[in-house]
């Protein structure tokens, strides 16, 4: 289930009309099963179910159709992958929601072998970690990477401004006076746009307005926050790497235990007579011992 879940962290939302109902959503599929988060900007909802979950409400909707889970999940792929690309091209399935209380029923007919292909995505009420992990942290990570931005934009337009002082002073002059641009000035232009652009940027609607620009900066902060993710779990807790080392260790002792005694180590040890109980070593022997050895120090 953990592939499940940051497979739907790194998908972009998608914005959907399906007839009154405007929706953001976003999902991930594979054969072990699938994860769907949707939202109307005022509620979240989610489902993730495994193939044995697929297997049984495929029975419940589909009577006439006998395949194996992942052959469900394939044309679930199928079905939503156009819809999420692209929401003015659904392809032929066709798509409608009910709510039902708290939850948010996704129904879909089309067509699988030539016959009717029902089915229905039960969503429940996300939990308030899951609202975080999708939306409240990225967009948090997001709107910090933007005023990274503009603290960058705004120190080059600083360093134009010098270039261009510098041109002039040399004696350069504008070949177009329409080019001409005024030196740039921080608070006056961050005064100005809180008058003038902030309403405009802060009409969020029905979602489609972040859908459509801001998904790439979205899925940047999603990926980037699985791989610090990764990075703390691979560090890991001290006690939990101690644990696991000596657990390695304990088991190389097994295997050495295991191995049979004529193995030859790979760096001998000091060289020494060897003693044996039944009498002085022979010639022959003694030229076998210092054979393996001389074998051991250049394997």
């Amino acid at each position: 289930m953990e592939e499940l879940e940051q497979g739907l962290l790194m998908q972009p939302w998608a914005w959907l009309q399906l007839a009154e109902n405007s929706l953001l959503a976003k999902a991930y599929i594979t054969r072990q099963g699938y994860a769907l988060l949707v939202s109307d900007l005022q509620q979240v909802w989610h489902e993730q179910v495994d193939t044995s979950v697929i297997s049984q409400r495929a029975k419940e909707l589909n009577k006439r159709l006998t395949a194996p889970p992942e052959a469900f999940l394939r044309h679930l792929d199928d079905l939503l992958r156009p819809l999420l690309k692209d929401a003015s091209c659904p392809g032929t399935a066709t798509f409608s929601c009910d709510r039902v209380a708290e939850a948010l029923i996704l129904q879909v007919r089309s067509e699988l072998s030539g016959l009717p292909f029902y089915w229905n995505f039960h969503c429940i009420l996300a939990s308030p970690s899951l609202v975080s992990q999708h939306l409240i942290r990225p967009l948090m990570g997001m709107s910090l990477a933007l005023q990274c931005q503009v603290r960058d934009l705004t120190t080059l337009l600083h360093m134009k401004d010098l270039e261009i002082q510098d041109y002039q002073e040399s004696g350069a002059t504008l070949s177009r006076d329409r080019l001409k641009t005024e030196p740039f000035e921080e608070s006056s232009f961050l005064e100005r746009f809180m008058v003038e652009k902030l309403p405009e940027a802060c009409s969020v609607g029905d979602g489609r307005p972040f859908v459509t620009n801001l998904q790439s900066m979205y899925m940047a902060v999603a990926r980037q926050t699985i791989q610090v993710g990764q990075k703390h779990h691979d560090t890991g807790d001290p006690h939990t790497s101690s644990s696991a080392f000596s657990q390695g260790t304990d088991n190389q002792l097994l295997n050495q235990l295991e191995e049979p005694v004529s193995s030859t180590p790979s760096l001998p040890g000091p060289e020494t007579e060897p003693t044996v109980s039944s009498g002085p070593m022979q010639k022959p022997q003694l030229l076998k011992v210092k054979r393996k050895k001389l074998r051991g120090l250049f394997s």
